[in-house]
């Protein structure tokens, strides 16, 4: 199974984005992830429309970008046309989950819905066969630099088992403490996009942290 690296631009520099960006991308990565943060569904603040506007000019990354927001369906027809790829909402959310995964769809856009830490794998089942991604919080969201929640290993087993069930090849993304340590423990349970902020951004060598990663 392939193993696609988004290195996680809240770990960055966010005075220097556009370089982070670009950085990213000849480091090898396979994608860009962006955290969307209103300080009302997680207690964080992070960027915005104009910011991933202008960071769609730097890069030629898909933009995986992970809204944790209260309202996704207010705004995902502005990021799908500020330029995301994967647009992720919370099924913990306002507003109703299938009606914003549509929405994206008709966008052109790939869908993806995240669960946290304490929602059941089972949440995300009625939406399987429409979705292009699922999302397994290994962390609380909200903040980088938190450590993997092996306990989640099982959920991530149980969206992979109902997947396969189905015949679907939905990927399964994981967020939160991964390191060259973490992903071969959230890969044997049926991951295949990881999700780095720290693992890469503080690495001197950035192309070297993401080879770990695809070679861990």
């Amino acid at each position: 199974m392939k193993r696609y690296i988004s290195p996680s631009i809240l770990a960055s520099d966010f005075a220097r984005l556009g370089s982070e960006a670009a950085g990213c991308e000849a480091a090898g990565a396979d994608l860009l992830h962006i955290d969307v943060m209103d300080g009302h569904f997680v207690p964080n603040i992070t960027l915005g429309i104009p910011v991933v506007k202008s960071l769609r000019k730097e890069t030629a990354l898909p933009f995986d970008l992970h809204l944790m927001i209260s309202e996704p369906l207010r705004y995902i027809a502005d990021f799908a046309n500020a330029g995301a790829d994967y647009i992720t909402v919370h099924a913990e959310s306002d507003g109703d989950t299938e009606e914003a995964v549509d929405l994206i769809r008709s966008h052109g856009k790939k869908a993806g819905v995240s669960v946290k830490p304490a929602t059941p794998a089972e949440t995300v089942f009625p939406y399987l066969d429409k979705l292009d991604m699922v999302l397994v919080m290994t962390v609380e969201p909200g903040f980088g630099g938190q450590s993997f929640m092996r306990d989640m290993l099982p959920k991530i087993a149980a969206v992979r088992a109902e997947c396969r069930r189905r015949g679907l090849h939905t990927l399964i993304e994981v967020d939160g403490g991964i390191t060259a340590e973490t992903l071969p423990l959230a890969a044997q349970a049926g991951a295949d996009v990881f999700v780095a902020g720290s693992f890469v951004f503080s690495a001197k060598d950035r192309a070297a942290a993401v080879a770990a990663l695809k070679n861990a």
